[in-house]
Protein backbone atom coordinates (compact mmCIF):
# COMPACT_ATOMS: atom_id res chain seq x y z
CA UNK A 1 0.00 0.00 0.00
CA UNK A 2 1.78 3.12 -1.20
CA UNK A 3 1.71 6.30 0.86
CA UNK A 4 -0.12 9.38 -0.43
CA UNK A 5 0.66 12.97 0.51
CA UNK A 6 -2.30 15.30 0.99
CA UNK A 7 -3.08 18.78 2.33
CA UNK A 8 -6.00 20.37 4.16
CA UNK A 9 -7.14 23.86 3.10
CA UNK A 10 -9.19 25.45 5.89
CA UNK A 11 -8.50 25.41 9.62
CA UNK A 12 -11.96 25.58 11.15
CA UNK A 13 -14.35 22.93 12.45
CA UNK A 14 -14.41 20.92 9.23
CA UNK A 15 -10.65 21.19 8.74
CA UNK A 16 -10.14 19.47 12.08
CA UNK A 17 -12.75 16.81 11.28
CA UNK A 18 -11.03 16.03 7.98
CA UNK A 19 -7.57 15.92 9.55
CA UNK A 20 -8.67 13.42 12.19
CA UNK A 21 -10.35 11.15 9.64
CA UNK A 22 -7.41 11.27 7.22
CA UNK A 23 -5.08 10.10 9.97
CA UNK A 24 -7.21 7.00 10.51
CA UNK A 25 -6.62 5.73 6.96
CA UNK A 26 -3.08 4.52 7.56
CA UNK A 27 -1.51 5.31 4.19
CA UNK A 28 -2.31 9.03 3.78
CA UNK A 29 -0.03 11.71 5.26
CA UNK A 30 -1.09 15.33 5.86
CA UNK A 31 2.04 17.22 4.85
CA UNK A 32 0.67 20.78 4.74
CA UNK A 33 -2.25 22.92 5.90
CA UNK A 34 -3.45 26.35 4.80
CA UNK A 35 -5.68 28.88 6.53
CA UNK A 36 -6.85 32.46 6.13
CA UNK A 37 -3.78 33.80 7.95
CA UNK A 38 -0.29 32.64 8.84
CA UNK A 39 -1.14 32.68 12.55
CA UNK A 40 -4.30 30.61 12.14
CA UNK A 41 -2.49 28.13 9.90
CA UNK A 42 0.35 27.82 12.41
CA UNK A 43 -2.03 27.18 15.30
CA UNK A 44 -3.93 24.59 13.28
CA UNK A 45 -0.72 22.87 12.21
CA UNK A 46 0.53 22.73 15.78
CA UNK A 47 -2.75 21.28 17.02
CA UNK A 48 -2.59 18.36 14.57
CA UNK A 49 1.19 17.97 14.35
CA UNK A 50 1.78 19.30 10.83
CA UNK A 51 4.89 21.46 10.42
CA UNK A 52 4.24 23.01 7.02
CA UNK A 53 1.67 25.78 7.36
CA UNK A 54 0.79 28.73 5.16
CA UNK A 55 -1.80 31.36 4.30
CA UNK A 56 -1.12 30.78 0.59
CA UNK A 57 -2.95 27.70 -0.69
CA UNK A 58 -1.40 28.24 -4.13
CA UNK A 59 2.00 27.36 -2.67
CA UNK A 60 0.60 24.00 -1.59
CA UNK A 61 -1.00 23.40 -4.98
CA UNK A 62 2.36 24.10 -6.65
CA UNK A 63 4.03 21.25 -4.74
CA UNK A 64 4.26 18.25 -7.12
CA UNK A 65 4.62 15.77 -4.23
CA UNK A 66 1.13 16.56 -2.93
CA UNK A 67 -1.38 14.36 -4.78
CA UNK A 68 -4.65 15.44 -3.19
CA UNK A 69 -6.34 18.38 -1.51
CA UNK A 70 -9.16 18.67 1.02
CA UNK A 71 -11.17 21.88 0.56
CA UNK A 72 -12.64 22.85 3.96
CA UNK A 73 -12.92 26.60 3.42
CA UNK A 74 -15.99 28.83 3.46
CA UNK A 75 -18.20 27.99 0.48
CA UNK A 76 -17.18 30.98 -1.66
CA UNK A 77 -13.64 29.61 -1.82
CA UNK A 78 -14.58 26.07 -2.84
CA UNK A 79 -14.56 26.93 -6.53
CA UNK A 80 -11.23 28.77 -6.85
CA UNK A 81 -9.33 26.34 -4.61
CA UNK A 82 -10.76 23.19 -6.22
CA UNK A 83 -10.31 24.57 -9.72
CA UNK A 84 -6.67 25.53 -9.16
CA UNK A 85 -5.92 22.14 -7.61
CA UNK A 86 -7.49 20.16 -10.45
CA UNK A 87 -5.74 22.27 -13.07
CA UNK A 88 -2.51 21.27 -11.34
CA UNK A 89 -3.52 17.61 -11.69
CA UNK A 90 -4.45 16.99 -8.07
CA UNK A 91 -7.33 14.94 -6.74
CA UNK A 92 -9.83 17.04 -4.78
CA UNK A 93 -12.19 16.22 -1.93
CA UNK A 94 -14.45 19.23 -1.32
CA UNK A 95 -16.94 20.04 1.41
CA UNK A 96 -20.59 20.58 0.52
CA UNK A 97 -22.31 22.41 -0.95
CA UNK A 98 -19.84 22.09 -3.82
CA UNK A 99 -19.97 25.78 -4.80
CA UNK A 100 -22.18 28.83 -4.41
CA UNK A 101 -23.79 28.49 -7.87
CA UNK A 102 -24.76 25.88 -10.41
CA UNK A 103 -22.53 27.53 -13.03
CA UNK A 104 -19.45 27.17 -10.81
CA UNK A 105 -20.30 23.55 -10.06
CA UNK A 106 -20.69 22.73 -13.75
CA UNK A 107 -17.29 24.26 -14.46
CA UNK A 108 -15.70 22.05 -11.79
CA UNK A 109 -17.35 18.93 -13.23
CA UNK A 110 -16.07 19.77 -16.71
CA UNK A 111 -12.55 20.41 -15.44
CA UNK A 112 -12.49 17.19 -13.42
CA UNK A 113 -13.48 15.24 -16.52
CA UNK A 114 -10.95 16.93 -18.79
CA UNK A 115 -8.11 16.52 -16.28
CA UNK A 116 -9.06 12.98 -15.33
CA UNK A 117 -8.61 13.59 -11.60
CA UNK A 118 -10.45 11.91 -8.74
CA UNK A 119 -13.09 14.25 -7.32
CA UNK A 120 -15.44 13.89 -4.36
CA UNK A 121 -18.03 16.08 -2.64
CA UNK A 122 -18.20 15.20 1.04
CA UNK A 123 -21.74 13.89 1.52
CA UNK A 124 -20.46 11.82 4.42
CA UNK A 125 -23.87 11.24 5.98
CA UNK A 126 -24.55 8.52 3.43
CA UNK A 127 -21.95 6.41 5.19
CA UNK A 128 -23.63 5.44 8.45
CA UNK A 129 -23.98 1.64 8.39
CA UNK A 130 -27.71 1.56 9.15
CA UNK A 131 -28.35 4.21 6.48
CA UNK A 132 -26.73 1.86 4.00
CA UNK A 133 -28.93 -0.91 5.40
CA UNK A 134 -32.02 1.15 4.46
CA UNK A 135 -30.59 1.66 0.99
CA UNK A 136 -30.01 -2.08 0.50
CA UNK A 137 -33.46 -2.95 1.86
CA UNK A 138 -34.97 -0.64 -0.76
CA UNK A 139 -32.79 -2.14 -3.50
CA UNK A 140 -33.89 -5.63 -2.47
CA UNK A 141 -37.57 -4.63 -2.67
CA UNK A 142 -38.23 -4.91 1.09
CA UNK A 143 -40.06 -1.55 1.13
CA UNK A 144 -42.22 -2.26 -1.89
CA UNK A 145 -43.07 0.94 -3.76
CA UNK A 146 -41.74 4.10 -2.10
CA UNK A 147 -44.71 6.35 -1.32
CA UNK A 148 -43.69 8.94 1.29
CA UNK A 149 -40.44 10.61 2.41
CA UNK A 150 -40.35 12.96 5.40
CA UNK A 151 -37.88 14.39 7.83
CA UNK A 152 -35.85 17.26 9.16
CA UNK A 153 -32.37 18.53 9.81
CA UNK A 154 -32.69 20.67 12.92
CA UNK A 155 -30.02 22.41 15.01
CA UNK A 156 -30.07 25.18 17.62
CA UNK A 157 -26.58 26.69 17.42
CA UNK A 158 -27.86 29.91 15.76
CA UNK A 159 -30.97 30.31 17.93
CA UNK A 160 -29.97 33.65 19.52
CA UNK A 161 -29.25 36.91 17.73
CA UNK A 162 -25.87 36.87 19.49
CA UNK A 163 -24.97 33.62 17.66
CA UNK A 164 -22.79 34.26 14.62
CA UNK A 165 -20.65 32.36 12.11
CA UNK A 166 -19.22 32.93 8.64
CA UNK A 167 -22.09 30.83 7.23
CA UNK A 168 -24.46 33.70 8.01
CA UNK A 169 -22.65 36.01 5.56
CA UNK A 170 -23.86 35.47 1.97
CA UNK A 171 -20.53 36.75 0.61
CA UNK A 172 -18.74 33.80 2.20
CA UNK A 173 -21.48 31.18 2.27
CA UNK A 174 -23.57 31.88 -0.83
CA UNK A 175 -27.23 32.96 -1.07
CA UNK A 176 -28.58 30.04 1.00
CA UNK A 177 -27.52 29.21 4.54
CA UNK A 178 -29.48 26.50 6.37
CA UNK A 179 -30.77 25.03 3.10
CA UNK A 180 -27.32 24.87 1.55
CA UNK A 181 -25.48 23.85 4.70
CA UNK A 182 -27.73 21.04 5.97
CA UNK A 183 -30.70 20.92 3.58
CA UNK A 184 -28.25 19.75 0.92
CA UNK A 185 -27.50 16.73 3.15
CA UNK A 186 -31.19 15.85 3.52
CA UNK A 187 -31.92 16.02 -0.20
CA UNK A 188 -28.78 14.07 -1.08
CA UNK A 189 -29.43 11.29 1.42
CA UNK A 190 -33.08 10.75 0.53
CA UNK A 191 -32.20 10.45 -3.15
CA UNK A 192 -29.22 8.20 -2.38
CA UNK A 193 -31.11 5.65 -0.29
CA UNK A 194 -34.27 5.55 -2.43
CA UNK A 195 -32.48 5.67 -5.79
CA UNK A 196 -35.05 8.28 -6.90
CA UNK A 197 -34.45 11.84 -8.07
CA UNK A 198 -36.33 14.87 -6.78
CA UNK A 199 -38.47 15.96 -9.74
CA UNK A 200 -40.27 19.02 -8.32
CA UNK A 201 -40.27 21.08 -5.14
CA UNK A 202 -42.00 23.92 -3.34
CA UNK A 203 -39.94 25.83 -0.78
CA UNK A 204 -40.45 28.58 1.78
CA UNK A 205 -37.51 30.30 3.52
CA UNK A 206 -37.65 32.35 6.70
CA UNK A 207 -35.23 34.76 8.39
CA UNK A 208 -36.23 35.06 12.06
CA UNK A 209 -33.32 37.31 13.06
CA UNK A 210 -33.32 40.24 10.65
CA UNK A 211 -30.21 41.52 12.41
CA UNK A 212 -27.54 39.71 14.40
CA UNK A 213 -24.70 40.72 16.68
CA UNK A 214 -21.50 39.86 14.84
CA UNK A 215 -18.39 39.17 16.97
CA UNK A 216 -15.50 41.56 16.48
CA UNK A 217 -13.13 38.58 16.37
CA UNK A 218 -13.33 35.36 14.34
CA UNK A 219 -15.33 32.55 15.98
CA UNK A 220 -15.13 28.90 14.96
CA UNK A 221 -18.33 27.05 14.05
CA UNK A 222 -20.43 26.04 17.11
CA UNK A 223 -18.08 28.03 19.41
CA UNK A 224 -19.77 31.40 19.89
CA UNK A 225 -21.52 30.98 23.26
CA UNK A 226 -19.03 32.69 25.60
CA UNK A 227 -18.73 36.22 24.22
CA UNK A 228 -19.73 39.38 26.15
CA UNK A 229 -21.99 42.22 24.88
CA UNK A 230 -19.03 44.51 24.15
CA UNK A 231 -17.60 41.86 21.79
CA UNK A 232 -20.36 42.36 19.18
CA UNK A 233 -21.53 44.75 16.44
CA UNK A 234 -25.06 44.59 14.95
CA UNK A 235 -25.39 43.69 11.24
CA UNK A 236 -28.35 42.99 8.88
CA UNK A 237 -28.98 39.36 7.86
CA UNK A 238 -29.87 38.11 4.36
CA UNK A 239 -29.66 34.32 4.80
CA UNK A 240 -32.41 32.04 6.12
CA UNK A 241 -32.66 30.54 9.61
CA UNK A 242 -35.35 28.03 8.63
CA UNK A 243 -36.85 26.45 5.52
CA UNK A 244 -39.66 24.06 4.71
CA UNK A 245 -39.89 22.21 1.43
CA UNK A 246 -42.40 19.91 -0.28
CA UNK A 247 -40.87 17.46 -2.73
CA UNK A 248 -41.88 15.01 -5.45
CA UNK A 249 -39.63 12.01 -6.12
CA UNK A 250 -40.03 10.14 -9.37
CA UNK A 251 -43.61 9.93 -10.60
CA UNK A 252 -45.61 9.04 -7.48
CA UNK A 253 -43.62 9.49 -4.28
CA UNK A 254 -44.27 12.62 -2.23
CA UNK A 255 -42.65 14.16 0.81
CA UNK A 256 -41.65 17.13 2.90
CA UNK A 257 -38.76 18.26 5.05
CA UNK A 258 -37.74 21.16 7.27
CA UNK A 259 -34.28 22.50 8.02
CA UNK A 260 -33.50 24.78 10.93
CA UNK A 261 -30.64 26.29 12.89
CA UNK A 262 -32.98 27.81 15.50
CA UNK A 263 -34.72 24.73 16.94
CA UNK A 264 -34.05 24.76 20.70
CA UNK A 265 -32.60 21.53 22.01
CA UNK A 266 -31.83 19.99 18.63
CA UNK A 267 -28.06 19.69 18.40
CA UNK A 268 -27.76 17.74 15.16
CA UNK A 269 -31.15 16.13 14.59
CA UNK A 270 -30.94 14.85 11.04
CA UNK A 271 -33.92 12.54 10.54
CA UNK A 272 -35.18 10.69 7.48
CA UNK A 273 -38.49 8.84 7.35
CA UNK A 274 -39.14 6.62 4.35
CA UNK A 275 -42.40 4.72 3.88
CA UNK A 276 -43.19 2.19 1.18
CA UNK A 277 -46.11 -0.06 0.38
CA UNK A 278 -44.58 -2.86 2.49
CA UNK A 279 -42.69 -1.17 5.34
CA UNK A 280 -41.19 2.06 6.65
CA UNK A 281 -37.99 3.17 8.35
CA UNK A 282 -36.95 6.11 10.52
CA UNK A 283 -33.34 7.05 11.29
CA UNK A 284 -32.05 9.91 13.47
CA UNK A 285 -28.39 10.98 13.37
CA UNK A 286 -28.41 11.81 17.09
CA UNK A 287 -28.87 8.04 17.65
CA UNK A 288 -26.81 6.82 14.69
CA UNK A 289 -26.67 3.10 15.48
CA UNK A 290 -30.47 2.73 15.85
CA UNK A 291 -32.96 2.08 13.07
CA UNK A 292 -36.76 1.95 13.49
CA UNK A 293 -38.53 -0.39 11.07
CA UNK A 294 -42.33 -0.57 10.94
CA UNK A 295 -44.88 -2.73 9.11
CA UNK A 296 -48.67 -2.55 8.93
CA UNK A 297 -49.45 -5.99 10.32
CA UNK A 298 -46.40 -6.75 12.46
CA UNK A 299 -44.93 -5.17 15.58
CA UNK A 300 -42.52 -2.35 14.88
CA UNK A 301 -38.90 -2.97 15.80
CA UNK A 302 -35.73 -1.05 16.59
CA UNK A 303 -32.56 -2.68 15.33
CA UNK A 304 -29.04 -1.80 16.43
CA UNK A 305 -26.06 -1.61 14.12
CA UNK A 306 -24.40 -5.01 13.92
CA UNK A 307 -22.51 -5.74 10.71
CA UNK A 308 -23.19 -9.47 11.10
CA UNK A 309 -26.94 -8.74 10.90
CA UNK A 310 -26.99 -5.99 8.27
CA UNK A 311 -27.48 -6.52 4.57
CA UNK A 312 -24.11 -7.78 3.23
CA UNK A 313 -23.50 -4.68 1.08
CA UNK A 314 -24.24 -2.44 4.07
CA UNK A 315 -21.95 -4.36 6.41
CA UNK A 316 -18.90 -3.10 4.50
CA UNK A 317 -19.60 0.37 5.91
CA UNK A 318 -19.03 -0.82 9.48
CA UNK A 319 -15.59 -1.52 10.93
CA UNK A 320 -16.63 -2.41 14.48
CA UNK A 321 -18.83 -5.24 15.80
CA UNK A 322 -22.32 -4.78 17.17
CA UNK A 323 -22.60 -2.67 20.30
CA UNK A 324 -19.55 -0.59 19.40
CA UNK A 325 -20.72 2.81 18.24
CA UNK A 326 -19.78 4.26 14.86
CA UNK A 327 -20.70 7.90 14.43
CA UNK A 328 -20.03 11.17 12.62
CA UNK A 329 -16.23 10.83 12.53
CA UNK A 330 -16.49 7.30 11.18
CA UNK A 331 -18.58 8.43 8.21
CA UNK A 332 -15.75 10.68 7.06
CA UNK A 333 -13.29 7.83 7.39
CA UNK A 334 -15.51 5.67 5.17
CA UNK A 335 -15.76 8.36 2.47
CA UNK A 336 -12.05 9.15 2.56
CA UNK A 337 -11.05 5.48 2.42
CA UNK A 338 -12.97 5.00 -0.82
CA UNK A 339 -11.73 8.29 -2.28
CA UNK A 340 -8.09 7.49 -1.62
CA UNK A 341 -8.51 4.01 -3.06
CA UNK A 342 -9.30 5.80 -6.33
CA UNK A 343 -6.37 8.22 -5.89
CA UNK A 344 -4.00 5.29 -5.41
CA UNK A 345 -5.49 3.28 -8.26
CA UNK A 346 -7.21 5.25 -11.05
CA UNK A 347 -8.82 2.02 -12.30
CA UNK A 348 -10.68 1.51 -9.00
CA UNK A 349 -14.46 1.84 -8.91
CA UNK A 350 -16.01 5.15 -7.83
CA UNK A 351 -17.71 4.41 -4.51
CA UNK A 352 -18.20 7.98 -3.27
CA UNK A 353 -20.24 11.06 -4.29
CA UNK A 354 -18.54 12.92 -7.13
CA UNK A 355 -18.60 16.54 -8.28
CA UNK A 356 -21.35 15.52 -10.73
CA UNK A 357 -23.57 14.77 -7.74
CA UNK A 358 -22.47 18.06 -6.20
CA UNK A 359 -23.64 19.77 -9.41
CA UNK A 360 -27.05 18.12 -9.09
CA UNK A 361 -27.22 19.36 -5.52
CA UNK A 362 -26.48 22.92 -6.63
CA UNK A 363 -29.20 22.62 -9.27
CA UNK A 364 -31.69 21.69 -6.54
CA UNK A 365 -30.55 24.58 -4.34
CA UNK A 366 -31.06 27.07 -7.17
CA UNK A 367 -34.53 25.61 -7.72
CA UNK A 368 -35.25 26.22 -4.02
CA UNK A 369 -34.30 29.88 -4.48
CA UNK A 370 -36.59 30.05 -7.52
CA UNK A 371 -39.48 28.40 -5.69
CA UNK A 372 -39.17 30.67 -2.67
CA UNK A 373 -39.12 33.75 -4.88
CA UNK A 374 -42.29 32.75 -6.73
CA UNK A 375 -43.86 31.10 -3.64
CA UNK A 376 -44.87 28.05 -5.65
CA UNK A 377 -43.91 24.72 -7.20
CA UNK A 378 -41.01 24.46 -9.64
CA UNK A 379 -40.07 21.51 -11.85
CA UNK A 380 -36.54 20.26 -11.32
Amino acid sequence: MRRIKTAVIGAGFMGRVHAEAIRRLGNVDIVAVAAISEDEARRFGQSIGVERTTADYQAIIADPQIEALHVCTPNALHYPVAMAAMQAGKAVLCEKPLTVSEAEARSLVETAASRGVANCVNHNLRYYPVVQHIRRMIEDGDFGEILVVQGTYSQDWLLYDTDYNWRIDAKENGPLRVTGDIGSHWMDLVQHVTGMKITALCADLQIFHKTRKRPKVAIETFAGKTLRPEDYEEVPIATEDFASCLVKLGDRARGAYTVSQVSAGCKNRFQIEIFGSECGAIWNQERPDELWIGRRNQPSQIILKDPSLLKPAAATYADLPGGHGEGYGDTHKQVFRRFYKKVADPSAAVEYPTFAEGLWGMHLLEKIIESNQKQGWVTV
